[in-house]
């Protein structure tokens, strides 16, 4: 994708070279309130990165915030993003903690190397309608950690609560006597062209959200961290607590409405304790819809083979009453269940839903849930994460081996767990990133790491020549020399 080309396609050229004088003038109140940030010592990172968090933590504040993104993007609700909102903040700022960000951060003097921490300069930081202020504030806390300063280009449904944010931010960056410069947005209205000219004019560029937007980071010219296409599944293996598992499953499910690209899209279910879990999952609330509800849903979450904004990220009860099953929606199911064994464009519901919607896959055994799981993934979602319920942990194992997965989430809430939790050591993110598998150029948590680089001063060391048997005697003993 030639991104000069896209912007040009949206705006003439008067247009186009305005979008990118007013995006140039961002970016240079920001490189030069950078410029004195980045030296400013330890102590102001951390107050900048704890003002920022501070801002979306404040409980009137987080409400406002929630409130405000369920209003204008129609996404989720209220008290799921207040919890995330807060949740996620406060695990960033444990892993934050006590965490040198710059000038010497390491010394090994075996090797002669000292590690000193630099600052990338501006940050591009893409975000998405479905988390309009955790997000952002997830990658505003960790650039300022870093000694950075960063431009903000939401979504256009998102605009309005991430401007909130920032006008929080900087109320707070007032009383620390901080530069309001370090935290801005890409004026209203956001649009491609706008979004592109910041790619290009910014030294780094972290996209979260959609493909296209990912797909334009890395075009960009500018080093960019995109993440890949959510799709998840997680397997039941037969040894499960299986009302643990779907239990488990339906939290996950149904947080924000299935906001998450961490939210289960598929459970596999192994043949020995099918319908038994499938009674859990009912008893859990998720409602299993027979083959003349399930057309109906599909008709209803896609047209022309893509998902309707009629169901995203809407409540099941809303979604059964869009698809007329009134039947269902009177029961008010926490999630709807279709049984489903095909893959690809042809079978929707094999992809990502972006609603409390679970496709429920049969498998024979897990050697089958495993090819289950590998050919959801080759339609879609690669590189990005599988959950497994069993009791044989070493299963895990396996899977990370095999799988094209760059996580493996055992026994937990998917979409709690992925992008870090309070009981596992993921790092707190909500931007996973999918490796190669994913088209991705990291498999890690984003995590404050990619808003560093880090200079490494080498000093003379005795030198040690190995011989040539030390290295190569394996092989020579193996193949000969």
């Amino acid at each position: 994708m030639n991104v000069r080309a896209t912007a040009a396609e949206v705006a003439g050229p008067p247009a186009q070279e305005e979008t990118k004088a007013s995006i140039a003038a961002l970016v240079a109140r920001a490189r030069e309130a950078q410029h004195s940030f980045e030296f400013a010592g330890q102590t102001a990172l951390d107050t900048a990165a704890a003002a920022a968090a501070w801002a979306i933590m404040e409980p009137a504040r987080n409400r406002r915030l929630a409130e405000l993104a369920v209003r204008d993007t129609g996404l989720g609700n209220v008290e799921d993003k207040v919890r995330k909102n807060f949740r996620k903040t406060l695990g960033l700022l444990r892993d934050l903690h006590g965490r040198p960000t710059c000038g010497v951060i390491a010394r090994d003097s075996a090797k002669g190397i000292v590690e000193i921490a630099r600052a990338v300069g501006v940050v591009a930081a893409i975000t998405p309608s479905t988390n309009p202020a955790a997000t952002p504030a997830n990658k505003i806390v960790n650039a300022l950690k870093c000694g950075n300063a960063v431009i903000v280009a939401p979504s256009p449904k998102g605009y309005s609560s991430c401007a909130l944010l920032i006008d929080f931010i900087h109320a707070e960056f007032r009383k620390a006597g901080l530069d309001p410069a370090l935290v801005q947005m890409v004026p209203e209205p956001v649009s491609k062209a706008a979004t592109a000219a910041l790619m290009q004019a910014a030294d780094l560029v972290v996209a979260t959200g959609s493909q296209a937007n990912v797909r334009m980071a890395y075009a960009s010219g500018t080093p960019a961290f995109g993440v890949g296409a959510g799709n998840v599944a997680s397997i039941v293996e037969r040894s499960a607590d299986l009302l643990d598992a779907a239990h488990k499953i339906s939290l996950s499910k149904t947080f924000d409405n299935a906001t998450s690209c961490s939210s289960e899209n598929s459970v596999v279910i192994e043949d020995a304790v099918y319908d038994a879990m499938l009674d859990a999952l009912r008893r859990c609330g998720g409602a299993m819809l027979d083959a003349r509800q399930k057309t109906q849903l599909q008709e209803v979450m896609w047209r022309e083979g893509k998902l309707s904004d009629r169901c995203t990220a809407k409540s099941a009860t809303q979604i059964a009453q869009a698809a007329g099953l009134d039947e269902v929606a009177a029961r008010e199911p926490k999630f709807l269940m279709v049984e489903e064994s095909a893959f690809g464009p042809d079978a929707p519901f094999s992809g990502e839903k972006l609603a409390p919607v679970l496709a429920v896959y049969r498998a024979g055994d897990f050697a089958d849930a495993e090819r289950i799981v590998a050919s959801l993934y080759a339609y879609m979602g690669a590189g990005h994460s599988v959950g497994l319920h069993t009791a044989q942990p070493d299963l895990a194992v396996a899977l990370g081996e095999r799988l094209p997965v760059a996580r493996v989430i055992v026994n937990q809430a998917h979409c709690f767990a992925t992008g870090g939790n309070f009981d596992n050591g993921l790092p707190f993110s909500l931007s996973m990133g999918c490796g190669t598998w994913g088209r991705n150029n990291f498999s890690s948590n984003l995590d404050f790491r990619q808003y560093l680089n880090v200079t490494r001063v080498a000093y003379p060391i005795e030198e040690r020549v190995p011989d040539l048997d030390d290295v190569l005697g394996d092989y020579f003993r193996s193949v000969g020399r």
